[in-house]
């Protein structure tokens, strides 16, 4: 057996066994949300039913955090569904009700997970994201994206807006241009935060991105994401006065660096890329 899917194994008999000492952290033998790991459980099927509906990728999937199955219960059966929980209590939760899931859960941290072992060709994302990693899972999608032709999940509403959004916008930043080059994007709809236990202070949204046709940037990637990061992280300056700090010797004269950020398109960010190569 493979050790990393031993680990796992091992770890499934470990959390069946020692479910009535989760318990005692929870509540009515639920699973006590932690705020150190963003946990905000979906209580309202009707919503998590439409998540899992707005899936269109029939293959492989992948779920990212499900608690206590609020979405899990819609996809667990499909073939070459994977989930992947950190919380020690969740998976206990899931394993005892769940039946049959305890090959296709993992314990462990998305961030830190060899996909290549546990998915032998594409997988669809899908999950309701922790507020405070989001981005970090975005940017390992970006990485992985031959290999991610779909994501479907729940983010904060204003982080959402921010990803879906054209350019020539306020909320257009860093992570728009940089998914936007691999995937379109489309916001779904809006969740209250009534939905939710406990609930946010914010409201959530779920997108759906699906990868685009662009099978390179005709450029230097790793430059072009330097250039997107400095650009937005002084979005207040025109081009020409934030990617100085970059190019401090380079020919400023084009009025394309009279613009702010917010004004490029994925496009513009890959032209300015050539420019400076």
């Amino acid at each position: 057996m493979n050790f990393f899917f031993a680990k796992i194994f091992a770890f499934s008999i470990f959390a069946k066994h020692n479910l009535k000492i989760n318990e005692k952290y929870s509540m009515n033998g639920k699973v006590r949300p932690k705020k150190a790991l963003g946990q905000h459980f979906l209580t309202d099927l009707s919503i998590s039913e439409r998540i899992a509906g707005a899936l269109q990728y029939e293959g492989q999937a992948l779920e990212i955090g499900p608690g206590m199955g609020v979405l899990t219960q819609y996809l667990y059966k499909r073939e070459g569904f994977k989930a992947i929980e950190i919380d020690d209590e969740s998976v206990a939760y899931l394993l005892v009700n769940f039946p049959g899931i305890e090959s296709k859960l993992i314990k462990g941290d998305f961030l830190k997970l060899p996909l290549e072992i546990v998915f032998q060709g594409d997988f669809a994302v899908i999950g309701n994201f922790p507020y405070n990693i989001s981005s970090q899972i975005f940017f390992r999608v970006i990485d992985n994206r031959n290999r991610i032709p779909e994501v479907v999940c729940m983010i904060q509403k204003e982080v959402a807006e921010r990803i879906a959004e054209k350019p020539g916008t306020k909320t257009y930043g860093i992570l728009s241009v940089l998914l936007q080059a691999w995937y379109d994007i489309e916001y779904l709809f809006t969740v209250g935060e009534g939905a939710f236990n406990p609930p946010p202070k914010v409201k959530s949204a779920v997108i759906r991105l699906k990868r685009n046709s662009r099978e390179n940037l005709g450029c230097d990637e790793a430059l072009f994401k330097k250039i997107v990061k400095t650009s937005f992280g002084q979005r207040r300056k025109t081009l020409r006065n934030s990617l100085k700090t970059l190019f401090p010797t380079a020919d400023f004269s084009p009025e394309i660096f009279n613009l702010r950020p917010e004004r490029l398109s994925v496009e513009d960010f890959v032209g300015l890329t050539k420019y400076f190569s």
